[in-house]
């Protein structure tokens, strides 16, 4: 049965401004097909117009949703549509999760619009959908609000909130975006036996490996435009289209070459003890580190094994309850508000979500402009928004008109501005697609060695971790369970849970097409 089948696609945001050009698609029960292309290619529009809330001029020779012509659509067929036919899941969890409400409260309200539980079993059952996307201590999140979760539990969250009504028609943009690889396998395993039962699925996805695990079909955009299609065995193995192979070489392997890093170099970070806890829950459990110029440590660990916590006690952003962090030797921790802001500049971040760390009023130029001195503003912000790849047009842009990948290109942008000694970032790439990756990765390394600044490198994907690494900290539940020289932890790893990583690194394929069959 044919679920969804547009013919001739096209979206556009006023004159001239074509984002989608002339797509077509055929999903059909069973089947997931894969949309993959860089940051800006047109995918996340063709998701959002193809259950009707792109906010572009939509147009098609055809347009039919379960057999019906959609594109004769009121809203109110619309919201008909959306849960219970076609479940969505975003990229962007916070935003698109109700700060007001209870993670257990969204997926019970998700339940009472489909009509397939009792009012009565509705907590019970959120507490199991949440189970099934392998939330830790599931009751527990349940009564929580999104933020008092983690980027990767926040995702699975609105994985379980968008399965809840069990649609025949999944549409996935970028999914496993904030999920370590553990928890990774576990929900291609979960959205591989939905489509054995008969699901449908639409992924959009710029990591390879994820559309490897689960797609039938894919389909390669670029500026809008399809460029390559066809069987995914043969698309991913073999690359007609010139595009194609250059994303398929992009993918991280291996480590890449760079400098030593001297041993005797003075530290520019340090820490010793440090601890931290959210109520009764230990986040960060006597970890200690140090970062020298010119060096970067990656830290990898599941969600919610205390990463981001450590990046933000590292930054000052956080108190620790126990020891203490020192940048250039004298106190970070512990120091005044006034006497902080002096040295601020010295350390600088790159969040894992930047959106909610731009004021939405500003335009790009603003808020990359805002550290930088008056004199000469203007052409060191197109000099820093060229450095990370994007273009002057962007510069009179507001935030939300810019693709994830765009957004996370500009935050990257800000913190280089001041010329930090420390750069802390908290998943830097996770929204990028493979092609920008490799360049910001680039990037990166290109800063450190032309201008000796320190990286602390937060990240789920193991991949980017053994790229750009120096060393390595492995996380689990606040604490370090490994810690090395990166190659030889990923070569010869000593602990457990560092073997499990790895394993489900380079399991996770295989194990979603045995789920499928």
């Amino acid at each position: 049965m044919t679920l969804l089948r547009v013919e001739n696609l096209r979206a556009r945001f006023g004159p001239g401004k074509e984002v989608v050009s002339g797509l077509s698609l055929e999903i059909s029960a069973g089947q997931c097909v894969a949309l993959v292309g860089e940051s800006g290619s047109g995918k996340s529009v063709t998701a959002r117009a193809l259950l009707g809330l792109s906010g572009a001029e939509v147009d098609s020779t055809r347009f039919e949703v379960g057999g019906r012509d959609a594109r004769a659509f009121t809203e109110r067929d619309w919201r008909a549509v959306r849960g219970r036919f076609a479940g969505l899941v975003l990229q962007d969890a916070l935003g698109s999760l109700d700060p007001l409400r209870t993670v257990g409260a969204e997926i019970a309200e998700t339940l009472r619009i489909a009509g397939r539980v009792p009012r009565s079993r509705r907590a019970e059952e959120a507490v199991r959908l949440l189970t099934a996307v392998g939330v830790p201590e599931p009751r527990t999140r349940a009564a929580q609000y999104p933020h008092q979760l983690s980027g990767g539990l926040r995702q699975r969250a609105l994985i379980a909130s968008a399965v809840a009504a069990d649609p025949p028609l999944l549409i996935a943009d970028e999914p496993t975006t904030a999920l370590d690889a553990t928890v990774q396998a576990q929900i291609l395993r979960l959205l591989a036996a939905r489509t054995a039962q008969g699901g449908a699925l639409l992924l959009i996805s710029h990591d390879l490996a994820v559309v490897a695990a689960l797609a039938d079909h894919v389909l390669v955009m670029r500026e809008g435009r399809v460029v390559e299609q066809g069987p995914a065995d043969r698309l991913l193995t073999d690359p007609r289209h010139p595009y194609t192979r250059a994303l398929l070489d992009a993918v991280p392997s291996g480590r890449a070459a760079r400098p030593a890093v001297p041993s005797a170099a003075a530290p520019v970070l340090s820490a010793t003890g440090l601890g931290h806890s959210y109520g009764s829950r230990h986040a960060v459990r006597d970890v200690s580190l140090t970062l020298r110029g010119g060096e970067t440590l990656g830290v990898v660990g599941e969600s919610g094994s205390g990463k981001t916590t450590l990046a933000r006690l590292l930054l000052g952003l956080l108190e620790p309850a126990t020891g203490q962090v020192l940048l250039h030797g004298q106190p970070w921790s512990g120091l005044p508000e006034k006497a902080r802001r002096r040295r601020c500049h010295r350390i600088q971040v790159v969040s894992q979500h930047p959106l909610g760390s731009f004021d939405p009023r500003y335009t790009v130029a603003r808020v990359v402009g805002e550290p930088l001195p008056a004199a000469g503003r203007e052409q060191a912000v197109l000099d820093l928004l060229a450095r990370v790849g994007l273009g002057p047009e962007h510069a009179a842009r507001h935030p939300r008109e810019l693709s994830g990948g765009q957004r996370q290109r500009v935050a990257i942008a800000r913190a280089l501005g001041p010329r930090p000694d420390v750069l802390v970032c908290d998943e830097p790439v996770s929204a990028l697609d493979v092609v920008i990756q490799a360049q910001v990765l680039d990037l990166l390394a290109r800063l450190k060695q032309e201008d000796g600044t320190a990286l602390v490198f937060v990240s789920h994907d193991l991949g980017v971790i053994r790229r750009i690494s120096d060393r390595v900290l492995v996380m689990k539940d606040g604490r370090v369970v490994e810690e090395g020289d990166a190659e030889e932890v990923f070569l010869f790893p000593s602990h457990p849970y560092t073997r499990e990583l790895l394993s489900a690194t380079t399991a996770r394929g295989p194990r979603a097409r045995e789920a499928r069959g």
